[in-house]
């Protein structure tokens, strides 16, 4: 078992804790699981990507740099509003804060 879980659902990137660890080890786990995806093609990119799931800081850090490079635009699901929120955006269509469903 891993100490992170990551799957792409359509456009959502549907993410976990695993296995009891600390950071240093979780941020190996998630970058390898990420590595893995991109090489077989799970993960080949587009306009916009959503983040969900509980995620610490340095793994939020870890996906933010991964996927902002094959990515329009990140956003990361917010429960207090209900919606994912842009964070990442290289892509006109979405700006930096806008709300997603």
């Amino acid at each position: 078992m891993s100490t992170y879980s990551i799957e792409l659902q359509d456009e959502t990137l549907q993410v976990n804790f695993g296995e009891a660890a600390q950071n240093d080890d979780i941020v190996k786990d998630a970058a390898k699981i990420l590595e893995k995806m991109t090489s077989l093609g799970e993960m080949t990119g587009g306009q916009l990507l959503k983040i969900n799931g509980p995620i610490s800081i340095p793994v939020a850090f870890v996906l933010a740099h991964k996927v902002s490079h094959i990515y329009g635009a990140v956003a990361v699901f917010d429960p207090k509003i209900g919606k994912f929120v842009t964070c990442i955006t290289h892509n006109p269509a979405y700006k930096l804060g806008d709300l997603i469903d």
